[in-house]
């Protein structure tokens, strides 16, 4: 994402919109409207995100989605509230903790499909550090952000743990062929 990339007022406007949505949500409020003409032209285009809130270094909340269906701006006020109230792994964020919270926005690129002729040959084929996944078996599917590389830095350790994400067994990409998209973020940060 080079030509693409939002300038640092666009990526601070972003920002802002991911912690009023962080905080209208555990206040439980609703979201005010957005008001176009204060929003960059940008902003108001459809983009997929994933909104990262951590605590003391430690994760929070994670929600977003592959595929931008919604304006940016609306995306990352949405998955933001939805970080802080509905990531099933974690009690929902406290109107206290909300100082202590840290917003990280993912900024997706399409995904799109690697053809590959085997394990290694797929091995051979990702960026470990650089690519997002998405991996399919049929209905099921499971995502790992780039960000992920930083906790599960071996590509072996990584698929086996994105297939145990989507529900099937860790060796599962070596078993059979399964549909495998990449895709790259941008990462903005409080």
């Amino acid at each position: 994402m080079t030509e693409d990339t939002l300038s640092p007022e666009e990526q601070i406007a972003l920002l802002k919109l991911a912690r009023q949505g962080l905080e209208f949500g555990v206040r439980g409020e609703p979201l005010p409207q957005l008001a176009p003409d204060e929003i960059p032209v940008r902003l108001l285009e459809p983009g997929a995100t994933f909104v990262t809130l951590t605590k003391g270094g430690q994760l929070r909340g994670c929600i977003g989605t592959l595929d931008p269906y919604r304006s940016l701006a609306d995306d990352v006020r949405e998955h933001a509230m939805a970080a802080a109230l509905k990531d099933y792994r974690f009690p929902q964020v406290q109107s206290a903790e909300l100082d202590e919270i840290n917003i990280e926005v993912s900024r997706l690129t399409s995904p799109h499909p690697i053809e590959y002729d085997g394990p290694d040959d797929l091995l051979a084929k990702i960026q470990p550090g650089v690519d997002g996944l998405v991996i399919r078996d049929g209905p099921r599917r499971a995502t790992f952000l780039p960000q992920v590389w930083e906790k599960l830095p071996d590509p072996v350790d990584f698929l086996n743990q994105l297939c145990r994400k989507m529900g099937g067994q860790p060796d599962l990409w070596r078993i059979r062929p399964l549909e495998i998209e990449v895709y790259w973020v941008e990462k903005y940060y409080e």
